[in-house]
């Protein structure tokens, strides 16, 4: 492959919100971006937006006008696939589609030179059977951007079983220029974030459903005792339930329906009436117009025990993904602290409470229950012994 550099042209493939961010991004950091999406009114919605969202920065004195012009200027919005022909390495951020991305890597690669890197975003998809599509896969990662691009700080770089070590350690280098924190992840379903953070919403929702709190008592535990900026049910309005039931359902799937990462109906329900969240004005809360928030019970014993119920399962993951080789134990807690903002890494957390407690609670949930969904991974139980 050939070197990717800060001359590189980029490719992007989607203007809708983490395409257009990827591209400012990319731009912002003096790359020539050729941006496409098949609808030209989101194209040229995502360019009026970028427009408005570079003349805030100015006015905050966050960049200068040198910088939000040049930003403008590198930005080319394409009107068919051919325009990618110039291109060092394209991203695609399209929708979470197996089939929709693949037909786009096939397209893609009748026109691009053959040492164009081809890069999907996706949050949850195998990389490696989207790259299957291709005749030439060691070209294929995944760069897993979080929303909004511009600002979260994580990259997880995804190589597939065909991809070229060469491929992975460009892109990673040509990201870390771009101010990203990268780390280099397994190809499984949701990697390291959208794997590991499972447990805080599915979990908050278990709570809910069996009657033990309500949203807002649960935001509050998570909040008060836990340190999280955003409870689980606010982060779930404001990343979208849409987004969120998809992430879940495809995480559960392609993991062979592990009762770990079982969706809930009650997350279910709400996707199919069109509550998602925020973006919608009504969610897990209502956000219409003159909307009260409800007020928590701030029981702190309740608040203790919701804590350390989604603590458990969130320190269980990561000690599971640490067993499995999903990334490094360094690069699990700084994923989950660089890509969802968490007060602490996990494996850090359950240092400072103590593995056994976390093993006591774990074993306590599954002894109740009854369930797989409670199993304590082999690593942390053999490290709780110890």
């Amino acid at each position: 492959m050939g070197k990717l550099s800060k001359d590189s042209c980029v490719g992007v493939i989607g203007a809708g919100t983490m395409g257009s961010g990827i591209a400012q991004l990319a731009a912002s950091f003096g790359h020539k971006v050729i941006m496409y999406d098949a609808n030209t009114a989101v194209l040229k919605q995502a360019s009026e937006k970028l427009q408005k969202s570079l003349d805030g920065l100015v006015q905050k004195g966050k960049i200068t006008e040198v910088v939000a012009k040049s930003t403008i200027a590198n930005i080319h919005n394409a009107s068919s696939f051919n325009e990618f022909a110039q291109c060092h390495l394209i991203i695609e951020a399209v929708i979470e589609e197996i089939n929709v991305k693949q037909e786009i890597f096939k397209k893609l690669e009748q026109i691009i030179t053959v040492d164009c890197v081809l890069a999907t975003n996706t949050s949850s998809l195998s990389v490696t059977s989207i790259a299957a599509s291709c005749s030439n896969a060691q070209r294929v990662v995944g760069i897993h951007f979080f929303n909004p691009a511009t600002i979260m700080p994580l990259v997880e770089i995804v190589p597939g079983i065909a991809t070229d070590k060469s491929v992975v350690s460009e892109s990673r280098a040509l990201i870390d220029t771009w101010n990203k924190t990268t780390v280099i992840v397994k190809d499984t379903p949701g990697f390291i974030v959208n794997r590991v953070a499972r447990p805080f919403y599915g979990e908050a929702i278990r709570i809910y459903e069996e009657g033990i709190a309500d949203f807002a008592t649960i935001d509050w535990a998570m909040k008060e005792i836990g340190g999280f900026k955003m409870g689980p049910f606010e982060l779930m309005d404001f990343i979208g339930n849409d987004i969120n039931f998809k992430v879940t359902e495809t995480v559960w799937t392609q993991l062979f329906y592990d009762n770990r990462y079982k969706p809930s109906l009650t997350q279910k329900r709400l996707y199919e009436a069109g509550f998602w969240g925020r973006k919608k004005s009504r969610g897990y809360y209502s956000y219409a117009e003159g909307s009260i928030m409800p007020e928590p019970n701030k029981d702190k014993v309740l608040g203790e025990e919701i804590f350390m119920r989604i603590i458990a399962m969130l320190i269980n993951e990561a000690y599971d993904a640490w067993y499995l080789k999903i990334a490094s134990k360094g690069d699990l807690d700084l994923a989950m602290t660089k890509g969802v903002n968490y007060p602490k890494g996990l494996i850090k957390w359950s240092e400072e409470i103590g593995l056994k407690k976390v093993m006591n609670k774990l074993l306590q949930l599954h002894g109740l229950y009854l369930e797989d969904r409670y199993r304590p991974s082999l690593l942390l139980q053999k490290l709780a012994q110890n």
